[in-house]
Order: structure tokens, then sequence, then C-alpha cells
């Protein structure tokens, strides 16, 4: 089992640009204005083939003027709870603050190793602002640079020097899930009902996610990273900068997924950016499940017809192979079931078929129903192969690839899966003209 490091600090004092750079991401955002990270944000780091996971967390304050202060400060010390050491940034050019001393007051019960890292010194030559620092009482302070990297590695020396020892092996297999959907769908309060606990910061403030938020959690013996998202909004209303990239961040997350969980509103119904965001997960070849949150505000005989959930699967025909689950993240309706879905989408989604098989599959296809004559000429389907999985990914081989019809791809793709057991799932069919690499022995499978 990896370590886990937990950087704290007051606002902008660096954080997340150590982060980015132990870890060698840009996995926090950085900006100009304190306040950008609000929760706990994950990544993986390594050094001196050491592997350890490290949790940047949103600035100490005192909470006046700050809608989210009182809960970003539990986050913070949740994740320190969690951690097995804790770099604590300072400021070198801004000096000590009021915010800084309150923090240590809280660290020193720790007993935990902690690591005072002194940040914005680019070399030796300004290592007199340590001084100041030492009026704290700290046994050791680190002059570092988180933008150039000036004494980062003497830190992390001692730091994986003083890691516990773990005996116990990290999960190979996880299901890794992304979930999207519109800000203030209830993206983040479902996964704090999964987990049992405040994980992540929960507003009726809409935007209050700004980042992709990566969580590992274990349920029924099986391991999932469940990725909280930035509410993706329609482009003409994305404006600010900060918000740009966290869409941004939010699209590129589901490049990195398996399965995404498009969450849904049920108060509002489907709308459509609902649509819309189920589409950029399907454009990226994730599974996806459809998940009408605040199922426990629509009235009984609503949901005795379950009339919302039929609009949802005319509106989203593109996806009709994506089960769709009424929940509430609010009261945990049927949010177990959220598990099974995935499981399910997830087992067909990294499903592998044997060329033989499918190519029995496609010729019974065939023979059913021919594709269309080209300029007189028959076109023949030579033979299959499955070429990738996640999602299952197959090419067939014709003598004119170019003129097979998007309906009889259609038609050939809604066989496969019928068949194959593929009905959780997208799949991708291409067609192409055989090549001289290609042999009579691929054909058989």
């Amino acid at each position: 089992m990896k370590s886990t490091v937990a950087v704290i600090g007051r606002p902008n004092v660096g954080k997340s640009t150590f982060f980015n750079r132990i870890t060698r991401s840009k996995g926090a955002m950085v900006d100009d204005f304190p306040g950008v990270t609000r929760d706990r944000n994950y990544g993986d780091a390594t050094w001196d083939e050491v592997e350890f996971t490290v949790v940047d967390t949103g600035g100490f304050t005192d909470g006046k003027g700050d809608l989210f202060a009182d809960q970003v400060r539990f986050q913070l010390l949740q994740a320190v709870d969690d951690s097995d050491a804790i770099v604590y940034i300072l400021d070198g050019k801004a000096g000590i603050s009021p915010f800084d001393h309150d923090l240590l007051d809280l660290l020193r019960t720790e007993e935990k190793p902690v690591f005072y890292a002194v940040n914005k010194i680019d070399g030796p030559a300004k290592e007199d602002l340590l001084y100041e620092f030492h009026a704290l009482g700290v046994e050791k302070l680190y002059p570092v640079s988180a933008s150039h990297g000036y004494g980062v590695s003497d830190l992390l020396d001692d730091l994986i020097s003083r890691f516990p020892k773990h005996d116990l092996p990290d999960p190979v297999d996880m299901t890794h899930v992304a979930v999207v959907g519109r800000p203030n769908a209830g993206k983040s309060s479902l996964i704090n009902r999964i987990l049992g606990k405040e994980r992540l910061v929960v507003s009726e403030e809409p935007g209050t996610t700004r980042d992709a938020i990566d969580t590992a959690h274990e349920a029924g013996g099986k391991s999932y990273l469940f990725v909280d998202t930035a509410g993706i909004r329609r482009k003409g209303r994305v404006t600010r900068k900060l918000e740009k990239f966290s869409v941004i961040r939010a699209l590129k997350s589901l490049e990195r997924c398996d399965v995404s969980l498009v969450v849904m509103d049920a108060t509002e119904g489907v709308t459509d950016q609902d649509l819309t965001i189920a589409g950029y997960a399907l454009e990226r070849g994730c599974g996806c499940v459809l998940l009408l949150n605040k199922w426990d505000l629509i009235s009984k005989e609503d949901r005795g017809s379950r009339k919302m959930v039929q609009e949802v699967r005319d509106a989203a025909k593109f996806l009709h192979f994506a089960p769709i689950v009424p929940i509430s993240a609010k009261t945990g309706l049927r949010v177990h079931k959220v598990f099974d879905a995935v499981d399910s989408v997830y087992e067909q989604y990294s499903m592998r078929i044997s060329t033989g098989r499918l190519n029995r599959i496609v010729q019974r296809a065939v023979e059913r129903t021919p594709p269309s004559l080209h300029r007189g000429q028959r076109i023949k389907i030579l033979y299959a192969t499955q070429v990738k999985s996640k999602p299952p990914t197959f090419v067939c081989v014709a003598n004119y690839p170019h003129a097979i019809h998007f309906s009889y791809r259609r038609y050939l793709t809604n066989q496969i899966r019928m068949e194959a057991g593929l009905d959780r799932t997208p799949i991708r069919l291409f067609f192409r003209k055989r090549s001289r690499r290609d042999t009579p022995d691929q054909s058989r499978g």
C-alpha cells in the first residue's frame, strides 16, 4: 500500500504548484488568487523508486468572507488524519501569518512526521528569508521553490525516509468511474453518500467543485476510483478563465475513465445539456450509466409510472444501451444499485470475443441480410476481428469498405451487440480493405 502525504498551508502559498511539481503533472489547478483549491485533490508521485500518494488541500483561513471556509478546513483536517506524513507549505515572500500559528497549533499534537517547507525561495541567495520562520519553533525548515524545483529533492529524500512500512499490496484491477453532469446536479453528494463521509465539498451554490477529484473506494470486494468533476455548463455560459479550465479538466477526466455516471436532476427533467454531456462521454469511449438524482422529490404518481425514465430513454436514443437508475444521493435511495450498474457495464466494456465466434456472428448476419451491391458488384465481408476492448472495437475486412452504407454498419453493430451479449456497453465497428499483411489464418480465429 502506498503512503499518503498531505500538503497543507494557508491560501496562495504554492501548495498546488508544489503538488504539480512532485506529481510531475498539472493535476492541481493554479491561479493568481487564493481559494482555487477547495476539495482534496489526489495524485501519484515517485521519488527514488518509492511510490506514494499526494493530497493537495484547500487553504487554511479563519473563514471570514468565505462561504466554503468551514468545509475547506474540515477537508484539510480530514486529509491530515488520513495521511502518513504532512508537508506544511509556508510563504517565504509574505512571511509568517497568524494563520500559520493557528495551523501549527493544530499540528503540534500530531504524532506523524511533519515537514516544514518555506516556499518561494529560488536559490541560496534568498535563504536569509528563513530567519523569520525560526520563530515558529520547529526543528527543521526546508527552503524550496515549488515553481523552479530548488530544494525539493532534499525535502523528498527526507520525506520518503520517514514513510511507514506497509505490507498490504495495492489493488491492481480498479474500475475508473467519472461522475459528470450539469452544475448542482448532485455529483459530489453522490460520492459522499457512496463513501459514507463528507469527502467532497457540497453546496447549493453551483460551481463548488472546480477540479476533477479522485477518490479510491472498495465495495463488495472490488476496487473503484471515483472522479468527481466540475459541472459542465453550456459553452456560452462559461466565461471565467478558471471555469473554462474546470470544464476542460472534466472532459479530460472522461478519457481516463471506464464508466461515466451521468448525473441528471430528476426535478428538472432531461435537458439538452444533459444529453450533450452524455454525448461527450460516448465520444470519449466511456461506458455510461444515466442517474436520475433527487428522485425522492418526484411525486409518487410519476415514480410509479416511470414516466421520466421513458422520457430519458426517448431523448437519449444514442445511449439506448446505457442503464438508467433513479436515485437520491441525499437519502441514499437506490444508491447501492449504482455499483450493480457499473459492474455490469464494466464487465461488457472490457469483454473480448474470440475471432472465431465473432466471424460466426458476422457470417450469420450477412447471410440473413447481405449488403447492397456496389456498382453491380457484390460486397464481401471477408472476416472480422476484435482489435481492442474498453470499449469493444471491431474491424471488418471487406472488398469495398468505403461502399458500405451507415445503415448496414448499424445493422451489423446491433447483431454483434445482440449475439455477443453486449447490450450495456458502447461498441465500435470499422471497415477496411484487405492488405497484404492479412493472412487467411486471421479469418479462422
